[in-house]
């Protein structure tokens, strides 16, 4: 397995090609990396992107289902706040 990094609000964090950002998230011990406007953690529910609580932002780009998207190396991953519930 060829081995990625990923950044993550700044800090490195590694990962396996062909993870998805869950997965790579999990593995890194984090299980929420998104709270509702309320506050309310959340991180991977359904696993299969019907959801939407596993949003991330990806290189720019808000809104991304970690649960869908492969990691790639490099990748700068922001945790998301959210502003609707």
């Amino acid at each position: 397995m060829t081995r990625i990094r990923i950044e993550v609000d700044g800090d490195q964090v590694p990962g396996l090609a062909g993870q998805t950002i869950a997965a790579v998230l999990l593995a890194d011990g984090r299980a929420a990396w998104r709270r509702t406007r309320t506050g309310r953690p959340r991180g991977v529910f359904c696993g299969i992107g019907t959801c939407f609580d596993c949003l991330v932002t990806v290189n720019g780009l808000r809104d991304v289902r970690a649960c869908q998207r492969r990691a790639a190396d490099g990748d700068k991953v922001d945790l998301q706040e959210d502003d609707r519930d």
